[in-house]
């Protein structure tokens, strides 16, 4: 029996699409030996050295606001089956946890997960299947209002802003165009039980080579 390298599966689409939902569906088909999970959101440029004012009006949805470098240097070397030290970010101050990272060790099944996860074409050449979630504006704005004002101390004032002003306009000049990219595209209104058991097969077939 030969291993493979490990299975990298990219899950992308637009803020409030249900990404973090559909991995943890995945996840219970999948022994936790098996898999690691890792965000995008994680590699956001730290901007510590900004006042806090400056640091909440930047773009935080163009590709330009993600360290494209140590993400690809730190897939390519889970691709190799090393581990790594993944950075921690705090969305409350817009920084990097300075003291703080995860020591990830690679594994058979990697997913990884962000809404601009297509937009760079290093990080497309490392995976080896690619997901898309289509989910409407409203409902994404919805579970956007909603995770934003409870886990990151938000005001429901900033978030709608932010929305107009960035969310919106970065979705559809950066996100929506690259699920062109796609190896599959879903729904992230009601996807069914048979396309979840679908990826998880193929993850799970993927782990070892005859």
């Amino acid at each position: 029996m030969k291993v493979n390298k490990p299975y990298l599966v990219g899950i992308a689409g637009g803020s409030g699409s249900g990404k973090t939902f559909f991995v943890e569906r995945l996840k219970e088909r999948i022994d936790d030996d098996l898999l690691i999970v890792i965000p995008l959101d994680d590699y956001y440029k730290d901007s510590s050295d900004k006042p806090f004012e400056e640091r909440e009006k930047q773009n935080y949805d163009h590709p330009d606001a993600f360290d494209q470098d140590i993400l690809v240097e730190q897939l390519t070397a889970i691709k190799n089956r090393k581990s790594i030290l993944k950075p921690k970010y705090d969305f409350k101050t817009h920084t990097r946890f300075p003291d703080k990272v995860d020591k990830v060790e690679s594994r058979p099944v990697v997913f990884l997960e962000g809404i601009l996860l297509f937009a760079f074409e290093q990080v497309r050449e490392l995976l080896d299947l690619k997901i898309f979630i289509n989910t409407p504006d409203d409902i994404r704005i919805i579970r956007r209002i909603a995770r934003d004002t409870k886990e990151r101390g938000r005001s429901l004032e900033s978030v709608i802003e932010q929305y107009k002003s960035s969310v919106r306009p970065m979705h559809r000049a950066f996100v929506e165009p690259t699920k062109d990219f796609a190896d599959i595209i879903i729904s992230g209104e009601h996807y069914s039980e048979e396309v979840i058991e679908m990826v998880a097969r193929q993850c799970l077939k993927n782990i070892i080579k005859s």
